[in-house]
């Protein structure tokens, strides 16, 4: 449905433009600390948390819109 379709469209946004700000966020700490710190790697372990979560939700959300026409078109 278009519903659907608009669901699936704004996960993949979402996914795509927090891997984005984690990039950025990654390479800024890294020219700011380019040394190994420990609050560095908190900082960027929150981030790649955080683009871990919402692949996690939307892959949630991509079965449960995707499910029933996977079944009916395999039986």
């Amino acid at each position: 449905s278009p519903i659907e379709v608009v669901v699936l469209l704004i996960f993949v946004g979402l996914v795509l433009t927090l891997e984005l700000v984690n990039t950025a966020v990654e390479h800024l700490v890294d020219l700011i600390e380019p040394k190994f710190h420990e609050q560095a790697k908190i900082v960027k372990d929150a981030m790649a948390g955080a683009v871990l979560m919402i692949s996690f939700f939307s892959a949630i959300v991509g079965f449960i819109i995707f499910y029933n026409p996977v079944l009916n078109l395999l039986s």
